[in-house]
């Protein structure tokens, strides 16, 4: 049973530009938790982990194995070490300020919580945004709440994990591919309808990867090929991000896979990881 643990692929309106599982992945085997948000609702970590935790004692339940798969580190994260107690936040508070400039947020930040502000990019308008709404609606900041987190379900599990870190070059090359076959197979409409319906551009599905580097095509701005190789730097860029961090976040004990993912290869991970469902494909 195939979990997903992919922040993009939670929403149901890029199957193909978050790379979502084809009709015959998902032959092979149950898929969970793909596509079942739609974009106007954005799904936070604390959410997924809810969600996922109940998808996997469903499947224990039923004598399968839950396999998660994705590359959202925050999500493992929020799932195996559990979540800050935070309240709810009030729904006006948090649209004003996910609304407002991030420039605007950042001077407020700085003012209100300077530890966040020191540790977040200028640019990054999600995390500036929601230490700024927990400060401002509890009074106290993101990190004094995540001191008590509670509900993680790492040591009630047999957890097997596995990163992979294949060589740069390798995996660069896979990502340019990626793309321009994405865009063969219907991306570029699948942005198209998705700006029709004109969502607020903070949202998660609309910050997805290739979405604006699309749009700009739709809009006259790029040329189709400008689009592709801006979008295939942006899916570089953040693969670079996600290497760094599963290379350093996660304990040094979890086993590293540094090798090009060639057939032979993913059967010997296979093997190595125990994981009958998989040998059965």
């Amino acid at each position: 049973m195939i979990v997903n643990a992919d922040s993009a692929q939670i929403y149901r309106d890029l199957p193909i530009l978050s790379a979502g599982p084809s009709a015959e992945e998902q032959a092979l085997a149950e898929h969970r938790l793909f596509a079942v948000r739609d974009g106007a609702q954005p799904c936070s970590a604390a959410e997924w982990a809810k969600l996922a935790r109940s998808e996997i004692a469903d499947v224990q339940a039923s004598g399968r194995l839950p396999i998660l798969v994705g590359g959202t580190g925050l999500y493992l994260r929020t799932l195996l070490e559990g979540i800050a107690p935070v309240p709810a936040i009030d729904p006006e508070l948090r649209q004003r300020i996910r609304e407002a400039p991030v420039t605007q947020n950042r001077a407020k930040l700085e003012a209100l919580d300077p530890g966040a502000a020191a540790r977040l990019k200028r640019g990054d308008a999600a995390r500036t945004a929601r230490a700024l709404e927990v400060v401002l609606a509890t009074g106290r900041t993101l990190a004094e709440w995540q001191q008590a987190k509670s509900g993680g379900i790492a040591a009630d599990v047999d957890l097997r994990p596995l990163i992979l870190l294949p060589p740069r070059p390798w995996l660069y090359a896979r990502c340019d591919e990626r793309f321009r076959a994405m865009i063969n197979r219907g991306a570029a409409a699948e942005v198209e309808r998705l700006l029709a319906r004109a969502l607020h551009p903070n949202l998660p599905v609309m910050r997805a990867i290739g979405v604006q580097e699309i749009a700009a095509m739709h809009r006259g701005e790029l040329s189709p090929e400008a689009a592709i190789g801006a979008g295939q730097q942006a899916t570089r860029r953040y693969a670079k991000r996600q290497y760094t961090w599963f290379a350093h976040q996660p304990p040094a004990e979890w086993p590293r896979c540094a090798e090009a993912l060639t057939p032979a290869v993913r059967a010997e991970l296979v093997e190595a990881l125990s994981l009958p469902l998989l040998r059965e494909k």
